[in-house]
């Protein structure tokens, strides 16, 4: 694996009554997508089975500080500022 690859981590959300984020990573035009706190990859997309499993021990190990990420993603600012304002 290349020592760039890009993470993203979206805000929290409720599923079945279970709070979860995800976890991206691009590493030019492979992307993975990941889940916490499971931190298990659940799409794959060009990263190797060796490079998955680095990626959920990524994921394991900095648990802590990728829950705390994701609590203080501000989705309406988020999204705002990827589209723009509205007008």
């Amino acid at each position: 694996m290349s020592e760039s690859v890009d993470i993203n981590i979206s805000g929290v959300f409720e599923k079945a009554g279970k709070q979860l984020a995800y976890v991206s990573f691009r590493d030019g035009k492979r992307t993975a997508e990941g889940v916490i706190p499971d931190c298990v990859i659940s799409k794959n997309n060009g990263f190797t089975d060796d490079e998955k499993a680095s990626l959920e021990r990524y994921m394991k190990d900095d648990l802590a500080n990728l829950k705390r990420a994701a609590s203080r993603v501000n989705v309406m600012t988020a999204f705002m500022k990827d589209t723009g304002e509205v007008k």
